[in-house]
């Protein structure tokens, strides 16, 4: 296996516990139309997927759909970002690794990633940044991964991703990048992680 250059992240999940926050926005979406709250299924496919996928899984129908849409426009996720919580060791392990290696985050989030590193003082940490408004296709195709290679310009199998979620083992896969699954043991993946501490094992070569 070529040396790693790059750590990639994902951010829900892996960067960030963002459960409540989440789950906060589209209940206060679902609330305004008179819905009830996320159930488990809606929770779980809103937690790894693009707002505008999102919101067509909560409103099947194109009405309920644009209305919905144009609420979110007014809504913004902004005054959620707070419910957002760092992972323990998030910013000490990107401090350490810099700038020994590249860092990168490779998300199916949209217009509000630059406000999340900012809030949580963690902008100028990452040497690029990939959301789903940067690519024609989101997580799972492999869209977002290849264009943080192309700016990073390294090849596939001197990254390794860091990913919570089978979109992001799927993703991975799909283009060769060597993928870390986070605190969730069911992905099929090279390493499993159950701290972001971890990376540095894989980095050594130690495993994880």
């Amino acid at each position: 296996m070529p040396a790693i250059r790059a750590v990639i992240f994902d951010c829900d999940g892996v960067m960030f516990d963002s459960r409540k926050a989440n789950e906060a926005y589209y209940n206060r979406i679902l609330k305004q139309f008179g819905l009830p709250p996320l159930n488990a299924e809606q929770m779980g496919y809103v937690h790894q997927s693009t707002a505008a996928q999102a919101l067509r899984m909560l409103f099947p129908e194109d009405a309920d759909l644009k209305r919905a849409v144009d609420f979110t426009k007014k809504l913004t996720y902004f005054p959620f970002i707070g419910l957002m919580e760092p992972e323990p060791h998030l910013k000490e392990l990107l401090l350490r690794l810099r700038p020994r290696y590249k860092t990168a985050i490779s998300t199916n989030r949209s217009d509000t990633m630059g406000h999340v590193l900012e809030a949580h003082g963690l902008s100028g940490l990452f040497d690029c940044v990939v959301t789903s408004l940067d690519v024609p296709r989101p997580k799972p195709h492999p869209d977002p991964l290849l264009k943080a290679l192309e700016l990073l310009c390294l090849e596939p199998e001197e990254a390794i991703y860091i990913g919570d979620s089978p979109v992001d083992q799927e993703a991975a896969a799909a283009c060769g990048v060597p993928f870390a699954g986070y605190a969730n043991p069911s992905l099929s993946a090279r390493w499993h992680l159950d701290s972001l501490a971890q990376v540095d094992d894989i980095l050594n070569g130690k495993g994880a």
